[in-house]
């Protein structure tokens, strides 16, 4: 009797999810970070840096890389229900740090 080869293990989805989260993070921080320097440096309130818009598009970043593994896997595995939800998930993720990070700074201005 032949032996089977042992598939790879998969990491957990959870722990597949915390690392794209990660990457998405610091990757998207670091160029909210430098993008648009020379425009920041003149602004209107003379702020050269504005942390609320950088943690805003760095969780941003990190969601959206997290749904869109998780929607790629889902296709690559044939299951276009979870891929959709994946993408509905990440988009209203997005849409509500982007709605709760500017509410909030429009409602406490920022002191440097």
């Amino acid at each position: 009797m032949k032996k089977r080869a042992k598939k790879p293990a998969r990491a957990p989805m959870g722990r597949m999810l915390a690392s794209d989260f990660t990457r998405g993070f610091v990757a998207t921080g670091l160029l909210a970070t430098f993008q648009d320097r020379a425009q920041r440096q003149f602004s209107a309130n003379g702020q050269t840096f504005d942390g609320r818009r950088i943690l805003r598009h760095a969780l941003q970043g990190g969601i959206a890389l997290a749904a869109g593994s998780v929607a790629a896997e889902a296709l690559v595995r044939r299951n276009a229900l979870r891929a959709l939800i994946a993408v509905a998930a990440g988009a209203t993720t997005v849409l509500t740090i982007e709605q709760t990070l500017r509410a909030n700074a429009q409602q406490t201005p920022q002191e440097m």
